[in-house]
């Protein structure tokens, strides 16, 4: 895993990802039909307390998918039916996604899961879904969070795309979305997170990623 990510991660080491891994509860593996791994994500639970009210939060920690497989469905189709099984562990309690993007195509995940989440390009922040976001990202990031920029802003980078992965294509440089993201964190490129939070329930998800949440939480 180490090796795939370091080919287009700069500021980090073994130990540093072994330290992320060891923050997690689930590791997504994606495989090519030869049995070569092309790609992984993971992510943690976290039960909260805000406001009063009980919530969980799931956390994307290192991911990495190899250039050749950018198009594959197999692993976010996979990774949303996790996520319905998650959610029926505690089918009553809340629970949301919290995305710190270090690149613009992870930005576009969010459209393409969830209906509201924030920052979103098109339409004001929802005051409460902010307010939740910036309580979460403070009890976990500490002063390293700016909660006027929603960015985390690490003394050291934890990892960066290399520029090479990181640049901008001129068919991406038109699209909305991708702009929002550059203007919102600048930084990016050394490391600065932005801080994003969508709420993981059918209700707000599209209609096949909703489907996909749904078997999950059926199994």
């Amino acid at each position: 895993m180490y090796t795939l990510f370091e080919r287009y991660y700069l500021a980090t080491s073994p130990a540093r990802f072994e330290r992320d891994l060891d923050g997690k509860d689930t590791v997504f593996l994606l495989y090519d039909e030869h049995g070569r791994l092309r790609g992984f994500s993971t992510l943690a639970v976290w039960p909260m307390e805000v406001g009063g009210t009980s919530i969980r939060v799931v956390f994307s920690g290192d991911t990495i998918i190899e250039r050749a497989h950018w198009g594959s469905h197999a692993f976010a189709f996979s990774w949303i039916r996790q996520i319905g099984r998650i959610a029926a562990a505690a089918p009553l309690t809340p629970l949301y996604w919290l995305l710190t993007v270090k690149g613009h195509r992870t930005y576009r995940y969010l459209p393409a899961f969830g209906l509201d989440f924030v920052p979103d390009w098109r339409k004001p922040d929802d005051a409460r879904l902010g307010a939740l976001r910036d309580a979460i990202a403070s009890r976990r990031f500490g002063a390293d969070y700016d909660r006027d920029t929603g960015i985390v802003r690490f003394p050291r980078s934890q990892g960066h795309l290399a520029p090479h992965w990181a640049a901008v294509t001129s068919r991406e440089s038109v699209r909305a979305d991708v702009r929002f993201f550059l203007e919102r964190n600048p930084g990016h490129v050394t490391g600065d997170e932005l801080v994003c939070l969508c709420e993981l329930s059918p209700a707000n998800m599209r209609p096949l990623t909703g489907r996909l949440f749904r078997q999950g939480l059926a199994e």
